[in-house]
């Protein structure tokens, strides 16, 4: 899937958020290296702490069907948005590298970046 196509499915896994405090939704797809992609989006909680992040949702499906590797992911989100810590470091386990694009609920790129750039010195496998 390129990467227009990802924005798009990012963009409609946003539209299924269930954000009823914040009202505020965001979306994600997640291409594994085998360019399978996988949807999340953010499932909030009346426990604000148990809320589940769009990423993470993504990163737990694909990791459900055997993926362990990572490409590519997108956000979608109101005037775009990076990771909370949260995701980056859970995104860390898999792939350090991972392609991080960002975008606007309109679709439009605001910001590119590594995982290894948002999360510098980032904890791993390696570091135990």
């Amino acid at each position: 899937m390129n990467e227009t196509a990802l924005i798009e499915s990012a963009m409609k896994a946003r539209a299924q958020a269930y954000a009823p405090y914040s009202n505020f939704a965001v979306g994600a797809a997640l291409r594994a290296r085998s360019g399978k992609v996988y949807l999340g989006a953010n499932v909030e909680n009346a426990s604000y702490g148990l809320t589940m992040c769009a990423e993470r949702v993504a990163l737990g499906r694909a990791v459900v069907e055997g993926e362990r590797e990572f490409e590519v992911l997108v956000i979608c989100l109101k005037n775009g948005g990076s990771p909370c810590g949260a995701c980056r470091q859970v995104l860390y386990e898999f792939s350090p590298n991972l392609r991080i694009l960002m975008v606007d609920e309109k679709g439009t790129l605001v910001k590119e970046a590594s995982l290894s750039e948002l999360l510098p010195e980032g904890f791993g496998p390696s570091s135990l």
